[in-house]
């Protein structure tokens, strides 16, 4: 009997390789390495192509018809509805709400259309008891299954317009000889339901679980199968959910959405603003607003120094890039005078949003700052800004948003950069400076 043939596939990005390396040659990512089965191509297939080669302007141009889940920061992140065929992914730690947020939607979608509800990890009494905490009508058809072959039956059975996976760990293919949960698995089952999709025009919603260590095979190596990829942010055992697109096919891949966990299910936060504000103006804190999309957030940013017992002081952020806080550390002393070379310094964004705009870079340098000299900004101001390594500070994009957003949340004064793009707003003083110096010079 000849010996069966393996490889070693990541489950990190997919690279395969004959032999098993504790670290992954394309990804860098240790311990991903899963031996799996080489399967022999069938020589007698025959190669059927869609269609030949056209001119491109012969090919007739149409706007993907959208359907609304009535959860409106779920449609913004999906970039204004549900295309039909797309095939999306919801990845995010265990527990944080994915099954509760696809549950709520299913319900919604009711009312369009058939929903057809899979779940591999729960019983029907189960599924049956968190629809009633969120409000879906009995309607909603459920299965529990993890065959594909039989959810891909159903489905040309049944016919419905919207399919829920849950989760595509527990899914199995039949004619591949591993686990559930596999590299190969999970590539066979995604494809499986990715050709329901194209073929039948039926919309595909995949949960996948992933860990912080990685260990399983997640949505990492489905990125580039599926039509659009959603990732839920957040601490699980806080009460707020970050829902952030990293790819979409249909949309902008900059939007995010913002829930709040209850006991009925995930409500929206209409103004996220209130999230990321603590309501106090100490020292070491700073208020400035990000771009999420199109969205503008106002943010605080709080900095704490305290003084170092080891030969090489801490530098901790959290919710924002270590790296920037570094380069802003060594702008603030060469360019500004200030000293923070022997001090433990530390960073914060309220509310656990990550900070990777860098018209932010004004609000942690005056943070910093305003925690060295032991100041602070004036009451109700805001500032925007990038700092470039000359000191200088400099406008960011779309200033006029960001300026009518804090005039709407009720701040009188803006210290920012001179834009042309910065327009007037009602109730709104701008202050305009050049350098980190002038900025500092605001500070009381």
């Amino acid at each position: 009997m000849a010996k069966e043939k393996t490889k070693f596939v990541c489950g990190e990005c997919g690279h395969e390789t004959a032999k098993w390396f504790g670290r992954c040659p394309s990804c860098g990512s240790w311990n991903t390495l899963v031996e799996t089965a080489v399967t022999a191509p069938d020589r007698r297939a025959k190669v059927i192509t869609g269609s030949g080669a056209v001119r491109l302007s012969n090919v007739e141009g149409r706007d993907a018809a959208r359907t609304k889940t009535r959860i409106g920061e779920l449609d913004r992140v999906l970039g204004g509805g549900i295309v039909a065929g797309s095939v999306i992914l919801i990845g995010g730690d265990p527990g944080i709400g994915k099954s509760t947020l696809l549950m709520q939607a299913a319900g919604n979608l009711l009312s369009e259309a058939a929903v057809l509800y899979v779940s591999g990890e729960e019983s029907k009494a189960q599924l049956k008891l968190r629809a009633e905490r969120c409000g879906v009508p009995g309607e909603l058809l459920v299965m529990t299954e993890t065959s594909v072959s039989a959810i891909e039956a159903e489905v040309e059975r049944v016919k419905p317009a919207f399919l829920m996976i849950d989760s595509i760990q527990t899914m199995v293919a039949a004619e591949v000889a591993s686990a559930a949960g596999s590299v190969t698995q999970i590539r066979e089952v995604t494809a499986a339901l990715t050709r329901i999709a194209k073929v039948t025009g039926c919309a595909v919603f995949i949960v996948g679980h992933v860990t912080k260590e990685g260990a399983i095979a997640g949505p990492r190596m489905l990125e580039h199968m599926v039509d659009t990829v959603l990732y839920f942010e957040g601490d699980r055992h806080d009460a707020f959910r970050l829902l952030r697109a990293v790819k979409n096919r249909f949309g902008s891949t900059n939007e995010i959405g913002i829930f709040e966990m209850r006991g009925d299910g995930m409500a929206e936060v209409s103004d996220p603003s209130n999230m990321f504000l603590s309501g106090t103006n100490d020292t070491g804190c700073a208020v400035t607003c990000i771009m999420e999309g199109n969205r503008p957030i106002l943010v605080e940013v709080q900095s704490l120094l305290a003084s170092s017992v080891y030969a090489n002081p801490r530098r901790m952020a959290a919710g924002m890039d270590n790296n920037r806080l570094m380069l802003l550390l060594a702008v603030l002393e060469r360019r500004a005078g200030v000293r923070a070379g022997d001090k433990d310094v530390y960073t914060n964004a309220v509310g656990g949003i990550k900070v990777d705009d860098r018209g932010a870079d004004l609000a942690i340098a005056l943070a910093v700052a305003g925690s060295v000299f032991d100041k602070r900004l004036p009451e109700l101001t805001a500032v925007i800004g990038e700092v470039s390594l000359t000191g200088e500070v400099r406008p960011v994009d779309r200033m006029s948003s960001r300026a009518a957003e804090c005039a709407r949340r009720g701040f009188t004064t803006l210290i920012a950069p001179y834009s042309r793009s910065l327009q007037a707003v009602d109730g709104l003083k701008v202050v305009t400076v050049r350098n980190l110096r002038e900025a500092m010079g605001k500070l009381v």
